[in-house]
């Protein structure tokens, strides 16, 4: 069985930092991409950013220059610093990991809430 633990999500002000943690744990097969998804209330949950095992990074239009997503493979974790964070950023924002044999796994969420 395979564990995403989510970490560092809170309150903080616009224009304030944050990092969030992720990491996977159980029984892991071959990591291929892991990535960290929001969604704000009333909203479809969105790609904010992923990478891959080759350290190929994707990120949402709206966090670039702002987000950076990072891992540590021997870890089996990922972070996202989020700098320069606005009141729109404000979501649950959750881990997700997808293996080379195509099982996909979520966290639990961990809610980051930007004041104005």
């Amino acid at each position: 069985q395979v564990q995403l633990v989510e970490s560092g999500g809170g309150l903080v002000q616009a224009g304030g930092s944050l990092r969030l943690s992720c990491t996977v744990s159980g029984h892991i097969f071959s990591i291929k991409t892991m990535g960290w998804y929001r969604q704000a209330p009333g909203k479809q949950r969105e790609l904010v950013a992923s990478i891959t095992t080759g350290d190929i990074t994707t990120y949402a239009d709206s966090v670039k220059g702002r987000f950076t997503i990072s891992r540590d493979n021997a870890k089996n974790t990922v972070y996202l610093q989020m700098n320069g964070l606005k009141p729109e950023d404000t979501a649950v924002y959750y881990c997700n990991v997808r293996f080379t044999l195509g099982m996909e796994y979520w966290g639990k969420g961990t809610l980051v809430t930007v004041s104005s």
